[in-house]
């Protein structure tokens, strides 16, 4: 039977969310009915909030979320109810040629990105009609439905908050170093930007083994976090001049740079970071419409090459697994990148604090 939910919805007037509520229908086939653990409080949803990316309103937002199944639709068999999942915020087709080059990130079939279920229809509504899951999962709600290979089964051993993040930004910034960049172990390698998917980007490369590790940021509070999950050295962006600095420490440019911000005034340095045939990685993602300017005769005389990264080229069936199990080995300290547990009417001081960037994570705990 359809059910009411307490959300975080975005009405498009503003940045503030609303908390209220929602009725969640029963899955479709293919379909699965997920009660909420967990969501983090990610950037792109900030993006969403303050207007710089454009999405069908209302929609309740979220998009890294773990929790249980509760039911299934008709012919659904990766999971069962009473599984803890993790959700994919691309759903992939498993039909598109992206999908059967093992690149579910890049799924031409799903309709995440339209925040709508593969049928093009929502189980979410209101007194008013049609409420939208942002990327189709709408993680800050106390339920949601999704689609079949949108949730990926995990040990009940991960707790909500760690699974919550393996869905987005761990996936995202391990995933662009060891399936993006491919870095191996003793290449060098700057990250500029250490918030929650900066950080999950030095854990990647910890556990790659590269050497050095370096972590630019403005703020102490988050270089001091880089410290304790792998980082060799740091800057502070606002004191130092960042390419000097690098090429001081590793004697002529990193292998490997890690854009994680999405600003338009660090990508265009990214370059100036890199020793000659270096690759640098864009993970940040900027507003709508954003340009930047490369010196392109650098670039290629130096060979260096840029390579975007989306959703760390995770396939979410076989990486969320895998980083649920590096997580449970100890080789992935993910408990300490949450810096604060809060319900889900004090979601928007988190995103006040995203936007002062005081905070390393923030996760929504459900009740």
């Amino acid at each position: 039977m359809p059910r009411t939910a307490m959300a975080a919805v975005h009405d498009g007037d503003g940045g503030v969310l609303k908390i209220r509520e929602v009725t969640v229908a029963d899955p479709g086939p293919g379909e699965v009915l997920v009660r909420l653990g967990a969501s983090g409080v990610c950037g792109s949803d900030r993006h969403v909030i303050d207007g710089e990316w454009t999405l069908p309103t209302p929609t309740v937002l979220g998009h890294e979320g773990a929790g249980v199944v509760e039911a299934v639709g008709a012919g659904v068999t990766d999971v069962a109810p009473g599984d803890n999942v993790i959700l994919s915020w691309c759903y992939p087709c498993r039909r598109c040629r992206a999908c059967a080059a093992g690149k579910a990130w890049a799924c031409t079939g799903t309709r995440s990105g339209e925040c709508l279920l593969p049928d093009g229809t929502t189980r979410l509504s209101d007194e008013n009609g049609v409420v939208y899951p942002y990327l189709a999962v709408g993680t800050m709600s106390e339920y949601t439905v999704v689609p079949e290979s949108a949730a990926v089964r995990v040990p009940a051993e991960v707790p909500f908050d760690v699974a919550s993040l393996i869905g987005c930004s761990i996936a995202t910034g391990v995933g662009a170093v060891v399936n993006n960049a491919r870095v191996p172990a003793g290449a060098s390698a700057a990250v500029v930007g250490c918030g929650g998917v900066g950080l999950a980007v030095v854990m990647g490369l910890t556990l790659a083994g590269a050497y050095p590790i370096i972590a630019v940021d403005t703020a102490e509070e988050k270089l001091a976090a880089a410290r304790s999950f792998g980082a060799t050295h740091t800057v502070r962006a606002d004191k130092e001049p960042v390419a000097t600095v690098v090429e001081e420490i590793t004697g002529g440019g990193a292998d490997y740079a890690f854009e994680v911000i999405g600003r338009v005034e660090t990508i265009e340095t990214l370059p100036s970071l890199l020793a000659p045939g270096g690759v640098g990685v864009l993970v940040g993602l900027p507003p709508e419409g954003a340009r930047a300017g490369i010196d392109v005769l650098e670039l290629a005389e130096a060979g260096k090459t840029l390579i975007g990264s989306n959703y760390g080229g995770a396939v979410p069936s076989l990486d969320f697994p895998r980083l649920a199990g590096l997580y449970l080995a100890g080789r992935l300290p993910l408990d300490s990148l949450i810096s604060h547990r809060i319900r889900l009417d004090e979601v928007n001081d988190a995103f006040d604090a995203m936007r002062a960037g005081t905070r390393t994570r923030s996760v929504i705990v459900f009740e």
